[in-house]
């Protein structure tokens, strides 16, 4: 029974208190956080992908995504208003479902928000280039893309994506009300950028080529949407800022649904004003598709702008993801699943300075040496797997702490997280096998890990907390 024993909620909240972390945060901040890991990579480049796939309808599969999310966001509002501790999905699994459904979830995000930041470092890379050879500058072409990136050319370490991980890892590893404010000024700016795209090019839109809508059928749109739920990705992280925020009660719920909110209604109108100016089949093989659109029709100063907010949105994405994941890891490392360096808090910063620096360089030299296409595999069944477990623990916490103050109560239970739980499952479904593969290849060594450290090195396994 050691494999399900459970943290005590109460003792949870009352070890968050004296954790050293900083309360800097306010609902704005967290909104804007929310907003700064959503639009991004899913927006700027996946977008062309979706387009193929779904054709017009590529709308509909923004919706569908955006619906599953909000069933999760729902879940992950209650638990981050009820458990405001660092950690997110992994801590709320370890008070409601037990350390080893904790430790596996814990697992996945590790790879999760590691991959996402290495992805996002390289379509940042590629966005920068293209930016810079707007300008006459290149590259030495060894050190523009990782080995095998690019067929029929030799290549050899994406400098770019190395350095830009370097970058917001020093951003981090000082402190997170630094880290805000810059992430508000480059959120502010990408969506305008966004706003820009919307208002520009309705101007354009051809409603013919919204004709075949459906060209692929349910199939194609399906699929879409669980491509283009990358797309939605990083407002889950919102909460793993919990121990940082002034009023956790009230401002993570309104920075969890706020900035989900505002991240669909903008891509449902990109999405139609992109397939609206150029036909569905013209993306294939377009790695910027927004700004694409807009050169079609000759608006190429608005194009420039779009450029430029893409290398600014990816910066916030990565920024965010970064931030996620060494939050998930001090908790981790704080319960003994993790080596206890991990959670040691600098002097000076109040931030997991080790942490921060272990993870940025490991998952800058990813980004550096590995291909994108390779990277993106994973992440999205990562997502969909931690998204499940939240609307589980939904249930089960109001099962055993029916009585726990809920700031923020998740409406029509059962019903919302059952539906949660399905729609994630759905899109699960619909991801290609090769992810399946790797991600039981992920976990199988995480359960070695596990078996082999964690179990034997928890705090739970040592005091009276587990109950």
């Amino acid at each position: 029974m050691s494999l399900f024993r459970r943290k005590n909620v109460e003792h949870m909240l009352a070890s968050a208190q004296g954790a050293g972390l900083k309360k800097a945060l306010g609902a704005l901040d967290l909104t804007f956080l929310g907003i700064g890991a959503i639009i991004g990579t899913g927006i700027f480049v996946l977008t062309g992908t979706g387009a193929v796939q779904a054709g017009p309808a590529l709308m509909v599969s923004f919706v569908i995504a955006a619906i599953a999310c909000c069933f999760a966001a729902l879940a992950y509002a209650e638990f981050a208003s009820t458990i405001p501790v660092a950690g997110s999905i992994y801590t709320y699994s370890y008070a409601t479902l037990g350390e080893l459904a904790a430790w596996v979830i814990g697992w996945d995000l590790m790879l999760e928000y590691g991959l996402a930041t290495s992805a996002v470092s390289v379509g940042w890379s590629g966005y920068l280039q293209s930016l810079l050879s707007g300008f006459g500058i290149a590259l030495p072409t060894a050190l523009t893309a990782a080995p095998g990136a690019v067929k029929g050319v030799t290549t050899l370490f994406n400098l770019p994506a190395f350095l830009v991980m370097m970058a917001i890892t020093a951003l981090l590893s000082v402190g997170v009300r630094e880290s805000t404010r810059i992430n508000n000024i480059m959120v502010a700016i990408k969506v305008t950028v966004v706003l820009l795209v919307i208002a520009v090019g309705v101007f354009h839109v051809t409603p013919a080529n919204w004709t075949p809508f459906m060209p692929n059928g349910w199939h194609g749109v399906f699929g879409a949407a669980a491509v283009m739920f990358f797309a939605f990705i990083g407002f889950d992280s919102v909460s793993s800022a919990a121990e940082e925020v002034k009023n956790p009660k009230r401002d993570l719920p309104v920075g969890i649904i706020s900035s989900l909110a505002v991240c669909a209604v903008l891509y449902v109108a990109v999405a139609a004003v992109v397939t609206g100016i150029v036909p569905s089949a013209k993306f294939a093989d377009i790695s910027h598709p927004v700004s694409y659109a807009l050169q079609v029709v000759g608006e190429t100063w608005v194009a420039g702008f779009i450029d430029l907010g893409a290398v600014l949105g990816m910066l916030t994405v990565i920024l965010v993801m970064s931030y996620g994941q060494t939050r998930v890891i001090f908790a981790m490392s704080r319960d003994g699943l993790l080596p206890a360096a991990l959670s040691r808090v600098h002097p000076r910063f109040a931030t997991p300075f080790l942490t921060t620096w272990l993870v940025g360089i490991f998952f800058g030299l990813i980004g550096a040496l590995v291909p994108l296409n390779v990277l993106a595999e994973l992440i999205n069944i990562g997502t969909l797997a931690a998204f499940s477990m939240v609307s589980i623990a939904v249930l089960v916490l109001r099962k055993t702490h029916p009585d726990l103050p809920r700031a923020f109560r998740c409406p029509g239970v059962p019903v919302v997280p059952v539906l949660a739980v399905a729609s994630c499952l759905f899109l699960m479904v619909n991801l290609q096998p090769v992810t399946w593969t790797a991600f039981l290849v992920w976990l199988v060594i995480g359960m070695v890990v596990y078996f082999g450290y964690s179990r034997h090195h928890s705090r739970l396994a040592h005091t009276t907390e587990a109950h």
